[in-house]
């Protein structure tokens, strides 16, 4: 490799092994490669671990390595937009604002400030260059396909970015892991919203909002439970209504705050679980183009690991935008992305359903 070519990039180890491999890989090209764990909020006690860890791959990999303390932004910018989301009655996703605010915020600002040409991660998520303009695409792997939890970056970002996973699969990884001899070889992928790891988000929550008793009622009004406060369910939820004896699955179709009132809809496919269109703010696009080609059609996700579905995406009116399904789609809820790609697995962009 040239010197003109080789790169400075500050990789996030987060001490699994994504991130792992994804600093060998890079180190394999030829590029000068520093390790940097982000030190963020834990809730499940395993931060320990995943530093420790981090800082094991970094020596394996003679490399240099450093931690950079986020834990106060973390707080303020992830769980704190957490938890006001939930209080008012939405389902926010901290694993995007996460992506925007840290990982993509002040970690890209802060690599920058220090000499690093560009970061890199280990999502899985392939990035393209056309000249000069920078795309995002599924990855090839699509069980572990992260681009959902991406689209607020733009081309300011994605200019200083690198995503060295974006082709290979998750059996690769490993398989270049364990070759390597790297610790996190065989390290059990984490689950769940990112700082939370086992812990689960309700159990979470109820740290920070009052549990109030209300009812749960059908949608014909029939009260057939008892909830610990209408802010800890969401749209779709089928786990956790402790509602026996009816003959198919009830789950949540509505919520009412105010009220503190859970609605539910029995069998999965009652029609109230469904909705033909999605209202959309805090539109963000990959390529600044893109809303020149208003009504667009796209295919949606409005929720990770759904089904892409058909939709057009008419132009915004008061800086709110209408996302119209070919088809209703299931468990719309308010917070989520709603995620919009191309025919050819393109992510250009999304927005917040409302």
């Amino acid at each position: 490799m040239k010197d003109s070519e080789k790169k400075k990039i500050f990789v996030g180890l987060s001490g699994g092994v994504d991130s792992s491999v994804a600093a060998a890989l890079l180190i394999g090209q030829g590029h000068e490669v520093t390790g940097i764990h982000l030190k963020c909020v834990n809730v499940d006690g395993c931060a320990e671990r995943d530093a420790d860890d981090a800082r094991r791959v970094a020596e394996q990999l003679a490399i240099p390595f450093y931690v950079f303390d986020l834990e106060r932004e973390y707080r303020e910018r992830v769980v704190d937009y957490m938890v006001r989301g939930y209080e008012a009655g939405i389902t926010p996703n901290p694993d995007v604002m996460c992506n925007k605010e840290i990982k993509f915020g002040l970690f890209l600002a802060r690599a920058l400030e220090l000499g690093a040409t560009h970061v890199a991660t280990g999502h899985y998520v392939a990035l393209r260059e056309k000249e000069g303009v920078f795309s995002l695409y599924a990855a090839k792997d699509g069980n572990k396909d992260q681009s959902y939890f991406l689209w607020t970056l733009g081309q300011e970002e994605l200019a200083h970015c690198l995503f060295p996973l974006g082709d290979i699969t998750k059996p690769e990884v490993r398989a270049i892991a364990g070759k390597l001899g790297l610790v996190t070889a065989k390290k059990k992928d984490s689950q769940g919203i990112c700082f939370l790891g086992q812990v689960s988000a309700v159990e979470f929550l109820k740290g920070y909002i009052p549990e109030r008793k209300g009812t749960i009622v059908t949608d014909m009004g029939e009260e057939v439970g008892r909830h610990d406060g209408a802010e800890f369910y969401t749209i779709g939820q089928r786990h956790g209504l402790k509602i026996g004896g009816r003959k198919e699955a009830l789950y949540v179709s509505g919520k009412d705050i105010g009220k503190n009132t859970i609605t539910v809809a029995e069998g999965a496919s009652h029609a109230s679980l469904y909705a033909s269109k999605a209202m959309l703010s805090d539109m963000s696009f990959v390529n600044p183009i893109t809303p020149s080609r208003y009504p667009m059609k796209v295919r949606a996700r409005v929720r990770y690991r759904q089904p892409l579905a058909n939709a057009t995406l008419e132009a915004p009116k008061k800086g709110v935008s209408e996302l119209i399904f070919d088809e209703p789609q299931k468990a719309v809820a308010p917070g989520q992305s709603a995620v919009l790609y191309a025919t050819d697995g393109e992510m250009i962009g999304g927005g917040v359903i409302m």
